[in-house]
């Protein structure tokens, strides 16, 4: 299960710990708009559980440099070692550009700050890097003191949306966080990029893991969870129409959602008056909602598709009762 923006922190810490409770393999941390630092919240659920991967879906790579997002996670480790699994993200406009960044080359300085990150994670000496994109200069990883000098084992994942990325993905990631609000038709599209780039790699397509953020509405009414995905689809659609475009849909059609709305953030209002531009049948494309029971069969469409696993992202409240419903069975 991942965390986006909800709920508070003291109820996820409740949650984390409960899902550790179930067998859950692993607990996401998602960083979108200015909500809420990931890492902050990554280490509260690290010093309060002691066997349930964490991992963060995702931190972008443009507002923290390579060497402290190695360092960052380094400190995780400590917490708890062996359990981080480190999202990276290319972030998206217009919250970087508001913010001053300017995304130059994003293909370019994945691969530079990728490289980077390992290099510095696996404690190699005096790191230097002269890229287009990213410098450093005779870096090491010095560690904490009394921490046990050794490379650190945290995988480095990607979550791309595009297809350059998705390709790139696969050819230097350890796994690949398949991002939501997206069609099965998408996940299938993007596990044979993935897969082309470890080909032209020589890697291992079968040691990628490649786990899909699917967004779940629940209810015992299906009708008001299917609202609640309505909603969230046609704010995302309005906000980031790269995850529209990425599943083929009208770019008219997404100009005018985020027209209607108003931009970012949207107008009072706004979200309402644009929900009526987006059909029935595209939110449950993209997203999951129902019943409990709806709701459990649905998500393993995208396994189906070739995700590795489904990390379910809550679109309700009802967050204990998802935790219960989505427990680890016997057999998966």
């Amino acid at each position: 299960m991942a965390f986006l923006d909800r709920p508070d922190v003291a109820r996820q810490l409740r949650l984390v710990q409960r899902m550790e409770e179930l067998d859950y393999d692993s607990a996401w941390v998602c960083e979108t708009r200015l909500a809420r630092d990931a890492i902050s919240i990554l280490g509260a659920f690290a010093a309060t559980t002691s066997r349930i991967r964490l991992g963060t879906s995702v931190v972008n790579s443009w507002t923290r440099g390579p060497a402290l997002m190695a360092m960052t996670f380094a400190t995780l480790n400590e917490l708890a070692p062996g359990r981080l699994l480190c999202g990276l993200g290319a972030y998206w406009d217009p919250l970087a550009s508001k913010q001053g960044i300017e995304r130059t080359k994003p293909l370019t300085q994945m691969r530079e700050y990728v490289e980077v990150v390992k290099r510095l994670l696996a404690l190699e000496e005096g790191v230097t890097f002269e890229g287009q994109v990213v410098h450093v200069s005779d870096l090491t990883l010095d560690l904490g003191h009394d921490a046990p000098r050794s490379p650190q084992p945290v995988p480095v994942f990607i979550g791309p949306t595009g297809p350059k990325m998705m390709e790139l993905s696969g050819e230097i990631a350890d796994g690949v966080l398949l991002n939501g609000l997206l069609s099965t038709d998408y996940t299938r599209a993007s596990i044979d990029r993935i897969r082309a780039g470890a080909e032209r790699a020589g890697r291992d397509f079968a040691t990628i893991d490649c786990p899909q953020l699917v967004n779940v509405a629940m209810s015992g009414d299906g009708t008001s969870a299917r609202e609640s995905a309505h909603y969230l689809v046609t704010k995302y659609l309005g906000q980031q129409p790269h995850i529209g475009l990425a599943s083929g849909l009208d770019p008219e059609l997404l100009e005018r959602i985020k027209t209607t709305m108003g931009g970012w953030p949207a107008r009072a209002g706004g979200v309402e008056d644009a929900m009526k531009l987006v059909s029935t049948d595209l939110v449950d494309r993209l997203t999951v909602s129902g019943t409990p029971g709806e709701c459990r069969e649905g998500v393993m469409a995208w396994v189906d598709a070739g995700a590795s696993y489904p990390i379910i992202v809550p679109l309700t409240d009802n967050y204990e009762e998802l935790v219960e419903i989505f427990a680890p069975q016997e057999g998966q």
